[in-house]
């Protein structure tokens, strides 16, 4: 069980980031032979390789955003916080705010579902997460009940 007192934070899945990536290849592999024709056609050999270093920087900056700088959920002891996730809903609040979770089937993905007293949602489809849907909502469960004062009897 994950103490309440200490964050936690979920990235995206490792698959979806080199699914991401492949992607991000492609596009600037096209790209690539674009400016690098462009560059010939000008006679222009130094831009060349202006254009591998930029495109290898590209690449080494998003593979190092999507899987280790920036967290999609954060829970911590005030409340929650969701990013780069379309159509999540409420994107944060307060743990005092959150009424219950449910979990849902959404356009057929398996989802965490945040249900505010206002009557607002916030919706986390767990395999994106780079954890088990399991122990997400294990420690989604556990901040809320800290954050409402409750304790598990043990």
């Amino acid at each position: 069980m994950s103490d309440p007192s200490v964050p936690s934070e979920y990235r995206f899945a490792p698959a979806l980031v080199v699914r991401f990536l492949g992607v991000v290849l492609v596009g600037l592999g096209l790209l690539t032979l674009v400016l690098v024709t462009l560059a010939a056609l000008l006679d222009a050999p130094g831009a060349v390789s202006v254009v591998v270093v930029v495109v290898v920087v590209a690449v080494v900056a998003a593979g190092l955003a999507l899987s280790r700088l920036t967290p999609l959920v954060r829970l911590d002891q005030a409340g929650y916080r969701v990013r780069l996730l379309r159509g999540a809903g409420v994107r944060a609040a307060r743990w005092r705010d959150v009424e219950d979770v449910v979990t849902a089937t959404v356009q057929g993905h398996d989802c965490v579902v945040l249900r505010l007293r206002d009557g607002r949602t916030t919706t986390v489809p767990v395999a994106v997460l780079d954890v088990s849907r399991e122990v997400f909502v294990q420690d989604l469960r556990t901040h809320l009940d800290a954050g409402h004062g409750y304790r598990r009897i043990r």
